[in-house]
C-alpha cells in the first residue's frame, strides 16, 4: 500500500481525496485502492486562510495524524499530494520533496507561469522524483468517452467551457488560473499540445480565449461567471461532431485512480511537457486580455 502524505489544506480536495483513497464518509462506488493517506499538513495559505480550521478538523476526524511542518512527513511517505488552492506557491512547496527523489501529484493550478511550471519539471528531473499535475475535469466520464469516439487523427478543433470565478486575491491564481483552468484542461485533453498562439479577451461575466495550434487546428475556451456555469465542449472531428455537457459525479474517482497508477509505475499519465504548455496557454491568455486581445506567441 502507498503511503501519501498530505500538504495544505485550504481546498476541499484535501478532504474528497482523503475521504475516497482511505474509504470513509463516501459512498463504496467513490472508493479508490492502492494508497492511503496516512499524515497531513495544515500548511498555511495567502488565498484562503480562513478555510484551513475547518478541514483540518475533517481530516484529524479521519484519524490521520498530523505534523505542524511539512519537512516532518520527509521519510515517512511514499508520495506527496500538494493541494494548496494557489498555484504560485506550489514550486517553493513542492522543493524540499523533489529535493528528496519524493513523487509529488501537484493540484491544480499545476503554478501560476510557464517559468514557474518549467521550474518543477527540471527539479523534478534532476532528482529523480516523478511529478504529475492535472485537473480532475481531464478525467470525466464525458470527456474520456468523446475521446473514444473521434481518434486523435481526425480531431480537427475543439471547444471547452465551464466556470471561470476570479481570486479574491488578484495577484495570487490570476484570471484564468484561478478557475478557468478546469475548462482549459478539457480542451487540452481534446487537442493535445502544440498551440502557437493564443487571443483572448475579457469581459465581466466572460473570457473568451482562441488558441492556434501549429498544425492550423483552432481551439476555444470560454470562461464563464453568469448563467449557466457547467462544464461541457464540443470535438470537431472530419467525419463527425460531438458536443456534450460534462458532468462532475465522478471526477475525484477517476482523477484518484490514475493517481495512485501515477504513485505505482511513477510516469505521469500526462507528460509533464503538455502541463507547461498548458500553463503557458493560460498566461499568453491573461496577457493578451490585458492587452486588448493582442495576438501572444506561445513558442
Amino acid at each position: 500500500m502507498i503511503r501519501l502524505g498530505l500538504l495544505d489544506f485550504d481546498t476541499s480536495h484535501v478532504v474528497a481525496f482523503s475521504q475516497r483513497l482511505n474509504q470513509l464518509g463516501v459512498a463504496k462506488d467513490q472508493w479508490v485502492e492502492g494508497a492511503r493517506v496516512v499524515m497531513g499538513c495544515p500548511g498555511e495559505s495567502r488565498l484562503a486562510p480562513g478555510r484551513i480550521a475547518g478541514y483540518t478538523e475533517d481530516i484529524r476526524k479521519m484519524g490521520i495524524p498530523l505534523v505542524d511542518k511539512p519537512s516532518e512527513m520527509i521519510g515517512k511517505i511514499d508520495g506527496l499530494l500538494l493541494c494548496s488552492l494557489e498555484g504560485g506557491v506550489h514550486l517553493e512547496r513542492a522543493r524540499p520533496f523533489l529535493e528528496k527523489g519524493i513523487p509529488i501529484f501537484i493540484d491544480k493550478p499545476f503554478a501560476c507561469s510557464r517559468v514557474q511550471a518549467t521550474t518543477l519539471v527540471e527539479l523534478a528531473k534532476k532528482h529523480k522524483a516523478p511529478i504529475f499535475g492535472s485537473s480532475s475535469l481531464r478525467y470525466a466520464d464525458e470527456v474520456v468517452k468523446v475521446l473514444t469516439e473521434i481518434p486523435a487523427a481526425d480531431r480537427v478543433g475543439a471547444a471547452a467551457w465551464g466556470p471561470a470565478s476570479l481570486s479574491e486575491i488578484p495577484d495570487r491564481n490570476p484570471g484564468l488560473y484561478h478557475y478557468g483552468i478546469h475548462a482549459a484542461e478539457i480542451l487540452y485533453t481534446l487537442m493535445g499540445p502544440g498551440c502557437a498562439r493564443v487571443q483572448a479577451s475579457y469581459q465581466k461575466d466572460t473570457d473568451q480565449v482562441t488558441g492556434i495550434w501549429a498544425d492550423g487546428r483552432v481551439g476555444t475556451l470560454r470562461g464563464l461567471r453568469a448563467g449557466n456555469q457547467g462544464f461541457g465542449l464540443t470535438l470537431f472531428g472530419k467525419k463527425a461532431i460531438r458536443s456534450q455537457v460534462v458532468g462532475t459525479g465522478t471526477i475525484y474517482r477517476e482523477l484518484l485512480k490514475q493517481i495512485v497508477i501515477f504513485f505505482q509505475t511513477g510516469k505521469s499519465p500526462v507528460d509533464p511537457a503538455e502541463t507547461v504548455e498548458l500553463i503557458a496557454f493560460l498566461e499568453a491568455a491573461n496577457t493578451s486580455a490585458a492587452n486588448h486581445g493582442a495576438m501572444v506567441e506561445l513558442v
